[in-house]
């Protein structure tokens, strides 16, 4: 028996609905081992074949979703025209509704999301898809050690060409500020709380408000590619901006933010979005 790994073979951007916590953003990086015998070649597998076939599984049917825990007492699921729609109801009451697509949700039998129980199901979904000689697949999934303020947020970007478009995935995401070219790690951790478990929300796709016992609600809405979405959130679990939420417009609102509150200032903000990418705004 041989065994082969590949460190960050991939990052997982998704988001997940939490018990406690509500919508939750999250990226986290996938190591991964395979258990096996020596193929014709002295391989267990071809690296490039990882990359083409093992880091693609994992591409297609985890990142970019809402994974939902199917077992958790409070998820109710239920068809409607093609798509699925989902009511979960919090620890302390409070609701979230979601409609999508059937591909922008993966439903996994466990209680609460967790990494390593994630994980586990990750490489039993891999292992029926590789050689006979593979044996078994270990999956580790771990987020980005960040020294420094982050925050976890979700989103949907309608007019996105791929997978952006569904209307509840997310990330874990870290920010850097500069005032005056002066780290600024007090604006940073201001940020970081303030969006801290949050959907920001486009307000183009903002169809309308409710009410669900005392709790506020936005409904959020539209068409793409992929089909229907609508998300029902608590109001105080949203942020509003009046651009699509890429990272772009994000890093120059927080920069726009800023500039009106300290006008005598100049900022240059670098907004993450997952691992290692991001984009920088400056006012």
């Amino acid at each position: 028996m041989r065994t082969l790994f590949v460190h960050r073979l991939t990052v997982i951007d998704f988001a997940y609905l939490s018990p406690s916590r509500g919508l939750v953003g999250e990226s986290w990086q996938a190591d991964i081992e395979l258990d096996g015998e020596l193929d014709q070649q002295g391989m267990v597998l071809d690296f490039g074949e990882i990359k083409r076939t093992i880091k693609q599984l994992i591409d297609d049917h985890f990142d970019h979703k809402l994974i939902v825990p199917a077992d958790y007492d409070g998820l109710k699921v239920s068809d409607y025209p093609n798509g699925l729609y989902l009511n979960f109801r919090l620890e302390d009451g409070r609701e979230i509704e979601h409609r999508s697509p059937r591909d922008a949700i993966r439903l996994v039998p466990v209680e609460r999301i967790a990494p390593d129980r994630l994980a586990q199901i990750v490489g039993d979904y891999l292992l029926p898809h590789t050689p006979e000689n593979v044996n078994a697949i270990h999956v580790r999934l771990w987020p980005e050690p960040i020294d420094g303020p982050f925050y976890h947020y979700t989103h949907g970007l309608k007019h996105h060409a791929g997978n952006c478009q569904r209307i509840a995935h997310g990330h874990r995401s870290r920010l850097v500020i500069y005032r005056d070219d002066q780290r600024a790690g007090d604006l940073e951790q201001v940020w970081a709380a303030r969006w801290q478990d949050i959907y920001i929300g486009t307000r183009e796709d903002l169809i309308g408000t409710s009410r669900r016992g005392d709790q506020e609600c936005y409904e959020f809405g539209y068409r793409s590619a992929q089909g229907d979405f609508g998300l029902t959130l608590a109001q105080d679990a949203c942020y509003l901006i009046d651009n699509d939420s890429t990272v772009e417009n994000i890093a120059q609102h927080i920069a726009d933010e800023l500039k009106t509150e300290y006008p005598q200032d100049s900022f240059k903000v670098y907004a993450y979005e997952g691992v290692d990418k991001g984009a920088v705004g400056r006012a």
